[in-house]
């Protein structure tokens, strides 16, 4: 059922080879750093936000699972909501002191922006 699944082939031109197999495009999983080799920034962001105040923590390195775990620890930490995608944590409200407090406790490189 895999090999006719024809949602994954769109796009692809069609080949007169009856030997010809199609090969789709394989994502390549990132390897999360260890806690001392990530560099966090720890910033202050209102852009877009309507004026609210959200602590963004960026340059994550790793898995989506390992970046969401790390930020259901401040979360829950900090005792607010937020969400944790595309290699970025948001967290509500300004606790940058705390955050990067709390980083530099798990043995995480983390350095407060503005």
């Amino acid at each position: 059922m895999a090999e006719n699944d024809w949602k994954q082939r769109l796009g692809v031109v069609f080949s007169t080879n009856p030997d010809f197999q199609y090969q789709t495009e394989e994502q390549e999983s990132v390897e999360t750093l260890p806690p001392a080799r990530q560099n966090l920034r720890v910033a202050i962001d209102r852009r877009a936000r309507a004026g609210k105040q959200v602590t963004l923590v960026s340059g994550f390195v790793g898995t989506e699972e390992d970046l969401a775990e790390l930020g259901r620890l401040l979360k829950t930490r900090c005792g607010v909501g937020g969400s944790a995608k595309d290699g970025e944590i948001l967290v509500q409200g300004d606790h940058r002191d705390r955050i990067v407090k709390i980083l530099t406790d798990l043995g995480y490189k983390a350095k407060r922006g503005n």
